[in-house]
């Protein structure tokens, strides 16, 4: 992850990574993968430096915000000329909604934008996870997830670690 976030070619390209892909750190709960994804934000340069925001969050603001809230973030809503990478903290722990009798997977929705952006403009989304493979599969389609796959490297956990919040 540290050669990763350097862009660092030749230590990551022994890992498999590659630099134009966002990172997907998939995990069990309690193993610190937020905690690691904001410790990695630190080692981008300021100008490049993604914001954190939990997919559940993402989720609250759209019950008050509405389908405003998918464009903020299928958009550079800080500063229109410098693409803004952002990266969305517990995929799977937010709820399909409903915004005046419209329901909408809201998460769903922002990744599909976001791979929009992924292919026209480079631009990098980090995510973290407890989900696996299958369960992305099962809550956000299979759409999502071949985007999903073409979009990040993943980066998983062993699924015996223990939670570190024990």
């Amino acid at each position: 992850m540290i050669a990763y976030f350097l862009k660092d070619e030749t230590v990551v390209g022994k890992f498999g990574i590659n630099l134009n892909k966002g990172i997907l750190l998939s995990g069990p709960v309690g193993v610190g993968k937020t905690s690691i994804m904001n410790i990695m934000r630190l080692f981008e340069p300021a100008k490049e430096r993604f914001i954190m925001r939990s997919c559940r969050d993402v989720s609250f603001e759209f019950i008050k915000d509405g389908y405003e809230t998918i464009h903020k973030y299928s958009r550079n809503s800080f500063n229109k000329h410098e693409p803004q990478t952002w990266c969305f903290d517990d995929l799977g722990i937010e709820n399909t909604l409903k915004y005046y009798g419209n329901e909408c997977n809201v998460m769903a929705e922002v990744l599909l934008s976001r791979y929009d952006l992924f292919v026209s403009r480079k631009l990098l989304t980090q995510l973290s996870t407890n989900l696996s493979a299958s369960e992305i599969d099962n809550v956000y389609g299979n759409r999502v997830r071949s985007r999903m796959r073409e979009m990040f490297n993943l980066i998983a956990f062993d699924k015996e670690s223990d939670d570190k919040r024990r």
